[in-house]
């Protein structure tokens, strides 16, 4: 399992590549949710995006340790 990604000779940690396809992840998310209404049903839209994200970047960690083992 590779610990960085090497970009066109720059070294990316794994964790913020990770990242960042979360954070993209997270915004297509979003915008299904605010467009069927699911938002009404949430208490707290800012906790649940950031619960949201947390959830899908342990999602990818756990899915990346699989498929680069």
């Amino acid at each position: 399992m590779p610990a960085e990604f090497d970009i066109y000779g720059v070294y990316v940690p794994r964790l913020l590549v990770l990242m960042v396809l979360a954070l993209i992840a997270l915004l297509l998310l979003r915008r299904l949710l605010a467009w069927s209404g699911a938002y009404q049903l949430v208490w707290h839209r800012g906790l649940f995006d950031l619960a949201v994200y947390i959830l899908l970047l342990g999602g990818l960690t756990s899915a990346s340790k699989w498929f680069f083992t």
